[in-house]
């Protein structure tokens, strides 16, 4: 029986942010962290609850400010501390709720980004990183509100774009897109700020990619136009730590976790996960942040 759990916490700068969390009945083997996208939230990864709860994994997921239910302006950040100063707030209180546990984090397109630049830039004591689609290159977004983006983010940082992104390319399942389609917590808002934010980022995170000390797994769709494969590809060629995983998927689109052929995703990532538990197991115990 899963149980869900929610509720709120402070990000940086007093803003609240909303969680919610799914547990096993008894104490689980290890908890996973979840940091979704750019317009979405953290009840779309079902799939991995509905697998990994019942197989002793806890799991929990926050809405990143200006998404789903938490506060702020849609698809807004003053500036990129803001996201990785919330992810540590999240971490924070997940240990608080679980301590000692063995804990991964799993980001998925901007999630992974947030991640990624988080890891390098502090060393967290993570056993794991895991990121689905990551956002480490060219983003299908059209080039015109790119170049928009960039040059309002001094004069005007909380101007809105629609991102223009293709929903369909989302998804090969027909239901995934309708569902997303008539979900009212997704948006596809981004800010001037949050452009230059980001690409400033994905540099930051490609040039200091040698610094990353955090296991890693790569799941990545090879048919993805939303977040293209050669960003993933590159980045995982630039990590010079030797425990490091990459497995594309040569079909699938963006939403690698709500695809045709998630099973196989899910049943990759499960493998890795148990593999990392044994080597932490026998290495040594848990590390509490």
């Amino acid at each position: 029986m899963i149980q869900r759990r929610e509720g709120t916490f402070k990000g940086a700068r007093g803003i609240n942010l909303f969680y919610q969390s799914w547990h096993p009945p008894g104490k689980p083997r290890a908890v996973l962290a979840i940091v979704h996208g750019l317009g979405a939230h953290s009840g779309l990864f079902g799939n991995i609850v509905e697998y990994l709860v019942p197989r002793n994994y806890a799991i929990y997921g926050f809405d990143l400010r200006g998404h789903g239910r938490s506060a702020g302006q849609r698809g807004y950040i003053s500036s990129w501390a803001d996201f990785r100063e919330d992810l540590q707030a999240f971490l924070e209180m997940i240990e608080a709720q679980e301590p000692c546990c063995r804990r991964f984090v799993l980001g998925h397109s901007l999630g992974g980004v947030i991640a990624l630049e988080y890891l390098i830039r502090t060393n967290a004591p993570e056993q794991g990183v895991i990121t689905l689609a990551p956002a480490l290159g060219a983003v299908g977004v059209p080039p015109l509100k790119l170049s928009l983006g960039r040059i309002l983010s001094r004069l005007c940082p909380r101007f809105t774009l629609n991102t223009g992104i293709d929903l369909s390319l989302s998804s090969r399942d027909p239901k995934v897109i309708i569902a997303y389609a008539q979900d009212p917590l997704r948006h596809r808002q981004g800010t001037a700020r949050l452009v230059t934010e980001f690409f400033a980022t994905v540099d930051w995170v490609h040039l200091h990619a040698a610094d990353l000390r955090t296991p890693l797994l790569i799941l990545q769709g090879g048919a993805d136009q939303v977040t293209l494969p050669t960003g993933s590809r590159n980045f995982f060629k630039e990590v010079t730590f030797s425990d490091k995983e990459k497995r594309e998927y040569p079909q699938v689109y963006h939403e690698i976790h709500n695809d045709l052929n998630y099973q196989q995703m899910l049943a990759d990532l499960e493998d890795w996960l148990e593999r990392h538990l044994v080597q932490v197991g026998r290495n040594n115990p848990p590390v509490a942040s």
